[in-house]
This record gives structure tokens, C-alpha cells and sequence, in this order.
């Protein structure tokens, strides 16, 4: 963007002011997060926050892999049915949790690929570049990675990682927002990685496009180095619990109030997170 400054002090105020107003309307959504401890290297935020003219409702879930480890639970691995996310969380004793993606229409198999050691849920890798890896064949390697496949090698990380969800990438290696606009409204949750190797879960309670929802993100000061979007709707679920924090968030579609949902719907896979030894 070029500012040009001429005609004196009365084009220049005019000119700062037409600046000033334009990044609000991009960016009205910046917010200043208040950060709660959960636990040790665990904080949760929750918040409204405006773009557009419309409040939103956001909460924010910041993970720390240093102190906890990921798991990936499939109904097809464990030969359940499709749980809550809360029901997942507390059968399988999980600090927080998320519904790990899209599914198709046998309400068990993930729209893209999903693997977990030697358990494979949906084995195609489908165009979409964002993919969630975990449980490292090696020590050396970060415990977890947001993989963008248009500015790193999965077909080489593939071969370090033991679990993999594959999901729709939201913002690209260049931190712009690749989602188009769109008008479809729902309740989103989506997973990001920060600069410092922070795994974050995402979640929209209000309905909105998703390109806004990825915008609200990027205005906020979580320095997002990449996002996933996991899924929208009725399904899309999020849990937490700790003696410190204890929260259930979900929504229904757009058009519809999100109290009209007086339960989280049940889904076939998710992300947890549970503590390391220490």
C-alpha cells in the first residue's frame, strides 16, 4: 500500500485518516487476549470479537508440546460408535479435545487422509495442503507439526510421523488468508500452529463464513504461522477440563440460534491431548 503525501498538512491528515479507517475495517476484529492458566503449559482464552459490524464468540485453546503428547482416537481403530467429543475426552482420559475432521457419508471415515500408527482410517492423500503430524519416528523431530504442502515435503515427513489428519489449509505459508468469501454462515473450529511451536484449537461459537473466522484469526496476536480447518456445524465440537478450567463448546448451523443445540453431536475421530510424565 502507498500513501502519497501532498498539498500540505490538510491532504496529509486526509491521507492518514483514509489510512486509519481502512485498517480498521481489515483488521477490526484485533482483540487483546487475556490468557488463563489451565495447567502447566496449557492457557485458554475465551472472548468476543468484532469484524465486519458483527460479534463474534471465540475461544481459544493453546497447547504447549512440551508438555503434552497428541493422540489421535478413531472409531474405526477401536471399533466404537461415533462418541461426543466429551464422551471421547473422559473414556479416554484427555485433557482437551476436538473432532479431528470432516467425515464422509458412513459417518466413520475421514474426508482426507487419516492414519495412526499402523491403523489407516482414509489412506488417500486428497489436494488439500494442510496436514496435522504426530508421534515421531525420531527424537530429534518437533513432536508436532502443521505441515503446508506447498512450502514443505510431505512426501519426506511422511516417513517421520506415525499419525497424520489431513485437513483444508487456511492460511499459507505467506500468512494470507486462502479461504474464498463465501455467504454460507456456520459455528467453525480449526486447529493452528504459532511461531513458537504452540498447537492451537480454534472454535467460532457464532455463525460466520469461514473466510471471516480466518480473518478474525490473523488480526489476533497469536502469531499463526498455519491453520487447518477441521470442521463446521452441528458436529463441530471442543472440549477442556482441568481443576483449574473446565469448558464444552459447540454450535449448530447459521440461521438457527447455537442454544437450539442442547448437546454436542456425536463424531468418529478426534484429537486429544494428554499430559507427558514429568
Amino acid at each position: 500500500m502507498r500513501v502519497r503525501i501532498r498539498r500540505g498538512k490538510t491532504a496529509f491528515k486526509l491521507t492518514v485518516l483514509g489510512l486509519i479507517l481502512l485498517l480498521a475495517e481489515s483488521a477490526s476484529a484485533a482483540t487483546a487476549i487475556q490468557w488463563q492458566e489451565a495447567d502447566k503449559g496449557l492457557h485458554a482464552a475465551e472472548f468476543q470479537s468484532t469484524f465486519n459490524g458483527a460479534d463474534y464468540a471465540v475461544t481459544l485453546v493453546k497447547i504447549d508440546p512440551a508438555y503434552y503428547s497428541f493422540k489421535l482416537l478413531c472409531a474405526t481403530e477401536h471399533g466404537k460408535e461415533p462418541l461426543s467429543v466429551k464422551q471421547w475426552a473422559l473414556q479416554d482420559h484427555l485433557v482437551a479435545a476436538v473432532n479431528a475432521s470432516m467425515y464422509q457419508a458412513d459417518g466413520l471415515t475421514s474426508i482426507d487422509f487419516m492414519k495412526n500408527f499402523s491403523h489407516v482410517n482414509n489412506p488417500r492423500v486428497s489436494r488439500d495442503n494442510t496436514i496435522l503430524a504426530f508421534n515421531p519416528t525420531a527424537q530429534n523431530l518437533p513432536q508436532v507439526q502443521l505441515i503446508d504442502r506447498e512450502c514443505q515435503d510431505f512426501s519426506d515427513l511422511r516417513t517421520k510421523y506415525r499419525s497424520f489428519v489431513q485437513g483444508i489449509r487456511m492460511i499459507s505459508c505467506k500468512g494470507q488468508n486462502v479461504w474464498s468469501k463465501q455467504d454460507a454462515k456456520w459455528s467453525s473450529l480449526a486447529m493452528g500452529m504459532d511461531a513458537k511451536g504452540n498447537i492451537l484449537f480454534l472454535f467460532c461459537r457464532t455463525p460466520g463464513s469461514v473466510h471471516d473466522f480466518t480473518q478474525i484469526l490473523l488480526s489476533l496476536p497469536l502469531s499463526l504461522k498455519s491453520a487447518m480447518y477441521l470442521e463446521g456445524g452441528p458436529q463441530a465440537s471442543l472440549y477442556l477440563s482441568t481443576p483449574k478450567i473446565s469448558l464444552e463448546r459447540y454450535c449448530t448451523l447459521g440461521g438457527l440460534e447455537c442454544d437450539a443445540l442442547k448437546f454436542a453431536l456425536p463424531v468418529p475421530n478426534v484429537i486429544g491431548i494428554v499430559k507427558k510424565p514429568r
